[in-house]
Formats: C-alpha cells, sequence, structure tokens
C-alpha cells in the first residue's frame, strides 16, 4: 500500500553514538518497506552527552557514571542492542574498549553532508563506523576519511571540522527541537505533527504507517 500520493515526510531527531537510534531507524525502514510507504526522511542532531570531552569517555564506565548501572546490567543491554541490531541487519560489536564520543564535529559534519545531497548516507556511515566497525569517530582525520567514503570530498569535509564551520546553524538546530519539546532520541515525526518516541519495533511502526495511511485517505 502508499500511505497517500505525497510522500510521508519523516522527521528523524537522533544523535549517532545513540545504539537505539540506528535500530529505531532500521525497524522503521523495514516497516516502510514492507508497506511500501512512499517517503522523505529529514535527519536532525541531538547530542546525547554536549559536555562530553573532545576525547571521549570509555563506553562502560561513561554507563556506570551516568546511569548507575552494574558491569551486569550494562553487559546485559549490551546483549539486548546486540540481537536488536541482528533482527534489523545491523552488526553492533561492543567491547571494553567501546568509546563514547562528543558528536558535535560529526553533527556538522552531516550538515555538509545536507548541503550535498549525502545526509542520509553519511549518517548510516557513521552508525557502522562507530558500532560496527569501532573507528575513532572523535578524530576529525577519520570523519573526513568517512566523508569521502561516503562521496564527500575529504579535503572540504576535513576544512569544515577545522574550521567549524556549521557552529551556529547545529547549535540553532539542536535548539529548535529542545523547544519542540524533544529530550531524548530517537524522536519521530511524522508529517510534522506525530511523534513517536524510541524503537518501537517492525510491527508497531507497521501499524502506526497503517494508521497514517487511514487518517490521510479521510483527510
Amino acid at each position: 500500500m502508499s500511505t497517500s500520493e505525497k510522500p510521508l515526510r519523516i522527521d528523524i531527531v537522533s544523535d549517532v553514538v545513540c545504539p537505539w537510534c540506528v535500530i529505531g531507524y532500521r525497524q522503521l525502514a523495514a516497516a516502510l518497506e514492507q508497506t511500501n510507504t512512499a517517503h522523505t526522511i529529514h535527519w536532525h542532531p541531538f547530542e546525547l552527552n554536549p559536555n562530553m570531552p573532545s576525547e571521549g569517555q570509555n563506553l562502560r564506565e561513561h554507563i556506570i557514571e551516568k546511569y548507575g548501572s552494574t558491569k551486569q546490567e550494562s553487559d546485559a543491554s549490551r546483549v539486548r542492542m546486540t540481537e536488536a541490531g541482528q533482527e534489523v541487519g545491523f552488526e553492533f560489536n561492543f567491547n571494553d574498549d567501546t568509546r563514547m564520543h562528543n558528536t558535535f564535529n560529526l553533527h556538522q559534519l552531516l550538515h555538509f553532508a545536507d548541503q550535498q545531497g549525502l545526509m542520509h548516507e553519511l549518517k548510516q556511515a557513521l552508525f557502522a563506523a562507530h558500532f560496527t566497525n569501532n573507528r575513532d569517530i572523535s578524530d576529525i582525520n577519520v570523519l573526513a576519511d568517512i566523508a569521502a567514503e561516503t562521496g564527500l570530498d575529504r579535503s572540504e569535509a576535513l576544512a569544515v571540522l577545522e574550521g567549524q564551520f556549521f557552529v551556529k546553524e547545529v547549535r540553532a538546530e539542536e535548539q529548535h527541537w529542545q523547544q519542540q519539546g524533544i529530550q531524548s532520541v530517537p524522536a519521530i515525526i511524522f508529517n510534522e505533527r506525530h511523534l513517536v518516541s524510541g524503537a518501537q519495533g517492525v510491527e508497531n511502526y507497521v501499524s502506526i504507517l497503517e494508521q497514517l495511511a487511514n487518517m490521510n485517505m479521510t483527510e
């Protein structure tokens, strides 16, 4: 089915270091394919840890410090996320050296990629770089490499990061979504009206898309 002649607008507020953001997106993507829903996706910035130092922090230490989790709880959470990723074809490779990163540079790079029509591709590449391949996304040279692998000009990408070209734009967009009440991610907004939070699962996303299709038919 198709929800309407006009593609469904989907805004996704997320952070690259948020595991449930990639899981939720993959679940949604599967539901979009199952329902044959015409759509456009628009990614928006959110920083899980805006005060994280540039060198980042060991992920396990970060989780224990931020949430008071035990090592056993952290391990169990990693197993849940890994299994949820496998269900939608995404590979998590957590290890003792996995780090949490400051992502402000990433969001500047994504803003640049958006201007080149490659934001979606770069977002997926960054998810894989961080969670699957354990690349150091705190390193601007690594980020420039990933940009080049995605089809962007490496020297331009590096210049964006070194020059901090899009600080104001990213800060303004982050503030906009905070003012809309977004305090956790993933936050998925359908047709700029219907907010769905968290990774809901493929079946639930299918149900949501079907409800939206029915609403569009009656409007």
